[in-house]
């Protein structure tokens, strides 16, 4: 009996992945094999990534912060310290967001917990 290979379904994970391939330079987006490792690269740097967008947009926060902060005398640190003594709960993507689009609304925040 010849030997039974499922050549339809086969073709059909090849194209997905060229699919994927699509926009990619030179051989990477033409040749199964190079495709392949690049798509799956690829993949690997999505994952890490989304990791890495979270510290990456809490860093910049917590600079925008300390920026909108020293301008009325006090630093990250101590800020955060009376603000949490002061029993605000405002996350540091809110405060972030206060320090560079409502500076007047910031100031009240930091007036209060002077």
């Amino acid at each position: 009996m010849p030997r039974s290979v499922n050549s339809v379904a086969s073709r059909a994970r090849r194209k997905k992945m060229m699919k994927l391939a699509k926009g990619y330079f030179g051989r990477r987006k033409n040749v199964w094999t190079v495709a392949k490792n690049a798509v799956e690269r690829g993949w690997q740097f999505a994952y890490r990534d989304r990791k890495q967008k979270k510290r990456n947009f809490r860093a910049l926060w917590i600079q925008r912060i300390n920026a909108g902060v020293r301008e009325h005398g006090l630093s990250y640190s101590q800020f955060m310290g009376l603000l949490k003594g002061a029993g605000i709960t405002l996350n540091r993507k809110v405060l972030a967001d206060l320090a560079m689009n409502h500076p007047g609304a910031f100031k009240a925040i930091v007036d209060k917990v002077k």
